[in-house]
């Protein structure tokens, strides 16, 4: 997998660059969002919007989802390069999604570094996490690949309802982590996943069906992609918990991220129901302080995992991960390429970073 990453990324990055150049001029600004009115400021639009973007991107991520997007169009017959443009919205989308995602978390860390909103304020931050909503849409405008206009509606149409629902889902996260009660159910916790991850996973799966003309297998393969991208979360947040455990408490704000948030984890949802009464209300006032201290993180880690609750999140992962090959399996694709999207399935879940 490492391979397949390696050799993509530095591809994926060209492609995003196309569409948001690192640096801004005229010319990009008049072709990619027309002629102005008036006079477009360049310098401006690269501090606020280029920069912010490129610091984030520059930082790592893997581009999974723009490979595995890859991956699919190839699977389906159809030569990847040819789509670059559009294997990157789901890159573009996820990473928009993170900067947003952290003003509202009030997170502090983000890849190593201060969140962009520490770094560039929050009304920056907020307008180029915004503007990456919108940059894939200019994709479908600009039609790479020539597709038809039946072919661009129902791309455009995907989108919107996959975008519409991570917003539910990120509404059911930020909800409950307003809460001081863990109350929220696994089933509900597995639906915010479905929408905050999995529509992006989706989005993935979906254009790769819908633009290479592949429709009948749109079903399964945005089923392989949604289970897989639960799977990852729930990963990650093993990852956060994990992290922070390893380094014995002297870890500082950039690890353990999730539970000075007060996210309500599938670990915490499931410690909640199994750890004594008194672990639990103590679980939950760590979660719901304002601060908390390293070794206050540490309780609230010692209490999941007493608990089985890490233990139950990773098997849970894994039987996502195993039910996305399950729906791999039905897809019509190339042999190559069905086992490359296997294998990122037992990635997401067994990465360490």
């Amino acid at each position: 997998m490492r391979e397949v990453l390696e050799q993509w990324r530095p591809v994926v990055d060209d492609a995003i660059a196309d569409l948001l150049p690192r640096e801004i001029d005229d010319a990009y600004l008049a072709d990619f969002f027309g002629e102005p009115s008036y006079a477009y400021d360049p310098v401006s639009v690269q501090h606020a919007l280029s920069d912010p973007i490129w610091e984030l991107l520059d930082r790592g991520g893997k581009r999974w989802r723009a490979i595995v997007c890859l991956l699919l169009i190839e699977g389906f017959g159809e030569d990847p390069h040819e789509y670059l443009p559009y294997a990157c919205i789901p890159e573009i989308l996820h990473n928009g999604t993170i900067i947003v995602d952290d003003v509202e978390d009030g997170a502090t860390m983000r890849r190593g570094d201060p969140a962009l909103h520490h770094d560039h304020g929050v009304d920056v931050a907020l307008n180029a996490g915004n503007a990456m909503y919108f940059l894939p849409l200019k994709v479908i405008t600009r039609n790479p690949g020539d597709l038809d206009a039946e072919t661009r509606l129902a791309a455009y149409e995907m989108l919107m309802h996959e975008l519409n629902r991570t917003h539910l889902g990120q509404g059911m996260d930020i909800y409950w982590h307003n809460e001081p009660e863990i109350r929220v159910d696994e089933t509900r916790y597995l639906e915010m996943c479905a929408c905050k991850t999995g529509c992006l996973g989706r989005i993935v799966a979906r254009l790769a069906a819908i633009i290479t003309d592949s429709r009948s297998e749109e079903r399964a393969v945005a089923d392989y992609a949604e289970h897989m991208s639960i799977a990852f979360q729930i990963a990650d947040d093993i990852l956060d918990v994990e992290h922070a455990a390893d380094h014995g408490g002297a870890f500082g704000k950039g690890m353990g991220n999730d539970i000075r948030e007060g996210k309500k984890t599938l670990m915490a949802i499931h410690a909640a129901d199994h750890a004594p009464a008194e672990d639990v209300a103590r679980l939950e006032a760590i979660l719901w302080s304002d601060e908390n201290t390293d070794e206050e993180v540490l309780e609230a880690i010692d209490i999941m995992r007493e608990a089985g609750s890490v233990a139950y999140a990773r098997e849970t992962a894994l039987e996502l991960a195993a039910t996305a090959r399950d729906h791999l399996d039905t897809a019509d694709i190339h042999a190559e390429n069905a086992e490359q999207l296997a294998e990122f399935t037992r990635y997401v879940v067994d990465r360490n970073v």
